[in-house]
């Protein structure tokens, strides 16, 4: 169980996408897995157990259910509510990682499917299902580098499955901020302050898609955005959470 992940990915990504899509393994184990990832492996993901109800930060074990962080209380987001499964850990961080840094998807389209069986089959009976799929933006020349935008690449997935539309044009990024990385929460917050656009007419209820939520500034300043534009109900989906905020 999750013994193959980190021999595998040191292999160059077409030679790693190959034969993972060719011969249906397990991503993390290398055991025979239809969808890329075994019940062994899945049942060992590291999973987001007491989310805050509205940015799935991880709480504390011991807090009630559908309780709101200490952040939230303060600063309520413009969006309602976060569905982030798994806490970005081992496997997922280095699975994330392979997707989006070495242009792996073999290894990121596991985690989709895996969010759609985890996440996905409440969604529809409980009528919580968005009416449109927004990706986070990724700014053109960081795209240009990666070859693609990974929140992009699983909002597609995520549409196809759940029958769906999505846009990647719907929020642009303006302006010239700094990376994120490497900032601490409050510079984040400050640097995104005007980062988004939204073009043209939007849906009531739409949902952010992003792969991990680490601070949660980005879907804070996307969700203000689209509030500003008359959106009333927004959500948030990541395939995964930062244990801190």
């Amino acid at each position: 169980m999750i013994k193959g992940l980190r021999a595998l990915s040191t292999h160059l990504p077409p030679l790693v996408n190959r034969v993972l899509d060719a011969g249906n393994l397990c991503v993390a184990c290398l055991d025979p897995a239809p969808t890329g990832l075994c019940q062994a492996c899945f049942d060992a993901l590291p999973v987001n157990r007491t989310p805050c109800r509205c940015c799935a930060l991880p709480l504390p074990a011991s807090t009630p259910a559908a309780a709101l962080c200490g952040d939230c209380q303060a600063r309520p987001p413009h969006f309602r509510h976060t569905i982030s499964p798994w806490l970005y850990g081992f496997p997922v961080d280095q699975l994330i990682s392979g997707y989006k840094y070495r242009r792996q998807p073999s290894l990121g389209h596991p985690l989709v499917q895996a969010w759609l069986t985890q996440c996905g089959t409440a969604l529809a009976p409980s009528g919580d299902l968005p009416e449109l799929l927004i990706p986070t933006p990724m700014r053109p020349w960081r795209q240009r580098r990666r070859g693609f935008n990974q929140a992009e690449d699983i909002a597609e997935q995520l549409g196809r499955h759940l029958d769906l539309p999505w846009s990647a044009s719907t929020v642009r990024r303006v302006g010239p901020q700094q990376p994120q990385a490497g900032l601490q929460r409050r510079q984040r917050l400050r640097n995104l302050g005007t980062a988004f656009q939204v073009w043209g007419p939007v849906p009531d209820r739409v949902a952010i898609v992003d792969d991990v939520m680490t601070t949660g500034a980005t879907a804070r300043a996307m969700a203000r955005a689209l509030s500003r534009a008359g959106v009333s109900d927004i959500q948030v989906w990541a395939l995964a959470r930062t244990p801190l905020g």
